[in-house]
């Protein structure tokens, strides 16, 4: 079959790539069938793919059902590269375009493929913006691996669909079908005050930890006092936020030094949505930046004086190291000779000896039971 071959020649790259993880699933599969009927009667124009993982619901649906004009929002930009780079060799580059989380997207969509994501948030704000502005009769199909997937799903898109139906699960997969929408007020994104920081922080469904402080932010903040960084040979000063996530470490990077620049940059459209939002908030639009891009991809080499980071330790479902390290190969790509990286992370990876190989002279500034925060010093 066509969507076979297809489906041998799919790459996740730009994202890891490893004997583990795969670009292809039995979710994807799943979803296509499911949708089948609904996807073979579908008018061009009004398909809409959300998170659509390495390409395999968009072009599944463009080679199985010749589906035309599909729309598509990947929250992940490694996810929407990744897309890319496998339409661009399937030669399919002319049958999708990409979109924000918006009305643009979904204006007139009568099918909707979904990759359930992990947090109900993050469904919560899908869930709602679809029924706010898709066609009435739209029909959306939500799957995900079975292990991933809670009755609490159900109950997500009950509240914005009349009826959520299971698919029968196959290959540790399972399909929920809504239909009859059911638009409400939209839920997302949220304001909350952080009254330990003094700082409001705004949170986007998708966003990690929603506006809440997560206990490794709050330990690295912890040894935000210890920070001095020496001076360089211009005016100009730079500090990144390495995965913003909401921009907490951004705005308090941006409140403890006031004679610095700082870029808060993530591969997520909802966390860097919420950290320009949370900046906004705080009265820090002025001095934070947002970019979202794949591991500070375009920021130009050695112009950046410190970097925060609190690393992933895990990519989609698998538990791996490899975003961790690409944060590293990155940070020590954009710092000057002498700048400095500090990294908090789940004491038990022991990140210090890649850490050591990749950025240079790395020590420990703090440890407790659950956490380790380092500061590594760019090697000239």
């Amino acid at each position: 079959m066509l969507i076979d071959e297809l489906y041998d020649r799919l790459r996740r790259f730009p994202d890891v790539e490893a004997p583990n993880l795969f670009a292809v699933d039995g979710a994807d599969r799943l979803l296509l069938d499911e949708a089948a009927p609904a996807l073979e009667s579908a008018a061009p124009g009004t398909v809409v793919v959300v998170d659509d993982q390495y390409g395999a619901l968009t072009l599944g649906a463009a080679v199985r059902f010749g589906a035309e004009r599909i729309r598509v929002h990947q929250d992940s930009v490694v996810a929407e590269r990744a897309l890319a780079a496998n339409a661009e060799r399937e030669d399919l580059t002319d049958r999708y375009r990409s979109c924000g989380l918006d009305a643009d997207l979904l204006t007139g969509a009568r099918v909707v493929l979904l990759r359930l994501p992990r947090s109900l948030s993050a469904l919560t704000e899908i869930a709602e913006t679809v029924a706010r502005h898709a066609d009435p009769e739209v029909v959306v199909f939500a799957g995900g691996r079975d292990k991933h997937i809670g009755l609490a799903m159900n109950d997500v898109l009950g509240a914005s669909f009349a009826e959520v139906r299971a698919s029968r699960g196959r290959q540790k997969s399972r399909v929920l079908t809504a239909r009859g929408a059911t638009p409400g007020p939209a839920s997302y994104p949220v304001r909350e005050r952080l009254d330990e920081l003094d700082l409001t922080v705004v949170a986007h469904g998708a966003a990690f930890a929603g506006p809440r402080l997560d206990i490794g932010t709050r330990f690295l903040l912890d040894h935000f006092p210890d920070l001095d960084l020496p001076r360089n040979d211009t005016d100009a000063r730079l500090a990144v936020d390495l995965g913003c996530g909401t921009g907490i470490l951004a705005a308090m990077l941006a409140r403890q030094l006031p004679e610095i620049r700082v870029i808060a940059t993530d591969q997520s459209a909802a966390a860097v949505a919420s950290a320009a939002e949370t900046a906004a908030a705080n009265g820090l639009a002025d001095r934070i930046d947002t970019l979202r891009d794949d591991a500070a991809s375009t920021i130009a080499a050695g112009l950046v004086d410190l970097v925060v980071c609190n690393p992933p330790f895990h990519i989609g479902a698998a538990v791996h190291t490899g975003a961790a390290h690409k944060m590293f190969d990155a940070a020590a790509r954009i710092l000057r000779p002498g700048g400095q990286m500090w990294t908090v992370y789940n004491r038990h990876l022991d990140y210090r000896p890649a850490l050591m190989r990749i950025v240079g002279p790395t020590r420990v500034e703090g440890r407790n039971r659950k956490f380790t925060v380092t500061r590594s010093v760019r090697s000239r």
